[in-house]
């Protein structure tokens, strides 16, 4: 996957999570629980793009100044 793609994947995610945490602060006490779980699977996938995100923009250990 490109840098362009998962940094386009990476901001979608992170539009989504932040949607679903207003959805969660004024959301009932049952409907939060219902929301929780599909809210911290989110947070993982955004975090682990993120990590992906952060390895790919490093450069090659070949290449940093000694």
């Amino acid at each position: 996957m490109s840098v362009r793609m998962v940094a386009k994947e990476l901001y979608r995610l992170e539009r989504e999570v932040e949607s679903l945490e207003r959805r969660v602060q004024t959301a009932s006490p049952q409907e939060r629980d219902q929301l929780e779980t599909p809210l911290r699977q989110l947070r993982a996938e955004r975090d682990r793009l993120r990590s992906i995100l952060a390895a790919k923009k490093e450069p090659p250990p070949y290449r940093q100044p000694m």
